[in-house]
């Protein structure tokens, strides 16, 4: 199976380097995304720029890819699914939940210049970043892109409740499935509250497994993509 994989905020493609051999060893036709804005150098893409890109790649499958979101990048993989409910197999959101209709994409750090730069690590002390070690950390550090205003700040639009159809697998990396469940029970998520075919996997690593853990997150997209 074709499997677009679509990193969260500050990372390009490479950040799936260690993840696509072996989905490639285990049969399936791994294609890292390079956001508009995060990586090919366009400082003025907005949402809109990425999702086409997004839904470029899916149009550009002969068949129905999975389509993976990493954190941020859950609403962007939700938002595909939104916009191409027919040609979407299914969505895997790893470390993160889609962003509800009118709500901003990521609008989480503060915007310098025009774009929202890699805060540092403050924020994401303890499970999130436990497993990265300092040299992971600083190469992460040093390769991290700033994200544009227009895309952190971009405001989410689902139209379509044929989304609502597509599977999804949540992957709780830094907390639990049983955690996972009770924010989305407590009304955190409407838009996963109201998935038909909801599935959760554990993956005991940080908020990062593509860089920590990239042989266990091949092997979980894998069966995502088997099932």
């Amino acid at each position: 199976m074709d499997i677009l994989l679509i990193a969260g905020l500050w990372l390009d493609g490479s950040a799936w380097d260690d993840v696509v051999p072996e989905l490639t060893a285990l049969g399936h036709r791994p294609v890292p995304l390079t956001l508009p804005g995060q990586g090919d150098g366009t400082a003025s893409a907005t949402l809109g720029d990425q999702l086409e890109s997004v839904l470029a790649a899916v149009d550009a499958v002969p068949g129905k890819p999975l389509v993976v979101g990493h954190s941020a990048a859950a609403s962007l993989a939700w938002l595909a699914a939104d916009a191409r409910p027919g040609k979407v197999a299914k969505v895997v959101l790893v470390g993160g939940f889609p962003a509800d209709d009118g709500r901003a994409y990521a609008d989480y750090f503060t915007v310098e210049g025009g774009a929202m730069p890699f805060p540092g690590w403050g924020p994401f002390e303890g499970a999130d970043a436990a497993d990265l070690d300092q040299e992971a950390r600083d190469r992460f550090a040093s390769a991290a892109v700033p994200v544009p205003e227009g895309v952190a700040r971009g405001i989410v639009r689902l139209t379509d409740e044929r989304r609502f159809e597509v599977p999804v697998v949540v992957v709780c990396p830094e907390f639990t499935p049983a955690r996972a469940k009770e924010w989305i029970a407590a009304g955190e998520s409407p838009e996963l509250a109201r998935a038909t075919h909801l599935a959760y996997v554990d993956l005991d690593s940080g908020h990062w497994p593509m860089a920590t853990r990239p042989r266990e997150l091949a092997r979980v997209l894998a069966e995502a993509a088997g099932s």
